[in-house]
């Protein structure tokens, strides 16, 4: 399969990107971004259902005095603890609480309910509703028209070990592809906390360091960079952002996930070589943020190779 590059999309003049609290996208958002996202989208059921999907369990938890019990959620409060602004705009880092040594939070459903647990998609254009949400997340002057995107909706499998509705925006030539990799991710049970489209309130929030939001689209500049971002073409996303952090020098974002900087300790929703995740995306020809030297971005996978 042919890599889809930002030099095969319409190019338009560079303006100033929108800042967020995150590493290489809007996807790793803070809690109190988080929490504003709680609204309903579309009332209707996402289409395409398909065969039940295969259980696997995965690796087992890890064991030790900073995890929690087996099927235990995590005591903590997303986006209760807003963090100390640094001089380059991101949150302080701050040693990640015991509560989220081994992070297991359920799902809000902020979509449509699942009714069962068979994988369902669906692929649109861009309707008002959608774009009304998106808010500043797309402006005139970004790269993409929203002509080009499309709204996905895909079932994924909760931390709640339960079916949930998320959604994407993704570049309409990406949209399949996206499809079958997080198939293949609610198959093997791979779990993912929140899906949901970055939207407007969440731009200016505080920094809380705690975010997790599986991500896609969001118009913005690569982080320290005049280009525009791999997201603002719609050609990456960012899985469990907690779980697989970003990491460069003495920035780590979100600003509270330091301890899963270490990758020899399995634990769920974590991202590794020769995974799922990484086999999945590896078959329709995106690359991992998580095999770069510099930065390590483990949240990361795209079609650009940025």
């Amino acid at each position: 399969m042919t890599r889809l590059r930002p030099a095969g999309v319409r190019a338009v003049t560079l303006v100033a990107g929108v800042a967020l609290a995150a590493g290489c996208s809007g996807s790793a958002l803070s809690g109190q971004q988080e929490a504003g996202q709680a609204r309903d989208a579309m009332s209707s059921a996402p289409a395409g259902a398909q065969a039940p999907p295969r259980r696997d369990a995965g690796p087992a938890p890890s064991t030790g005095a900073d995890t929690q019990p087996p099927n235990s959620y995590s005591d903590w409060q997303v986006g209760e603890k807003p963090l100390p602004v640094r001089s380059d705009g991101f949150g302080e880092v701050l040693p990640t609480p015991p509560e989220l040594r081994q992070r297991r939070l359920p799902t809000p459903e902020s979509l449509a309910t699942q009714p069962d647990d068979r994988f369902r998609s669906s692929v649109h254009r861009i309707g008002p509703e959608v774009r009304e949400r998106m808010g500043e997340s797309w402006r005139p002057g970004c790269p993409m028209d929203l002509d080009d995107l499309r709204y996905v909706r895909l079932s994924f499998w909760g931390f709640d070990d339960r079916a949930h509705v998320g959604e994407l925006i993704v570049h309409h030539r990406a949209a399949q592809d996206i499809t079958r990799v997080f198939e293949k991710l609610f198959r093997a049970e791979f779990p993912i906390e929140r899906m949901r489209i970055v939207t407007s309130p969440e731009l200016p929030a505080e920094p809380t360091g705690d975010g997790n939001n599986t991500a896609a689209f969001v118009c913005r500049q690569a982080r320290q960079q005049a280009d525009w971002s791999a997201h603002a073409y719609g050609l990456a996303v960012d899985i469990n952002p907690f779980q697989n952090p970003y990491h460069r020098d003495d920035l780590v974002l979100p600003e509270r996930a330091s301890a899963y900087l270490d990758r020899s300790r399995e634990r769920p929703g974590m991202i590794h070589p020769d995974g799922v995740v990484t086999r999945a995306f590896a078959e329709v020809d995106w690359t991992w943020g998580g095999s770069w030297h510099e930065p390590r971005d483990y949240m990361h996978f795209s079609a650009t190779g940025h």
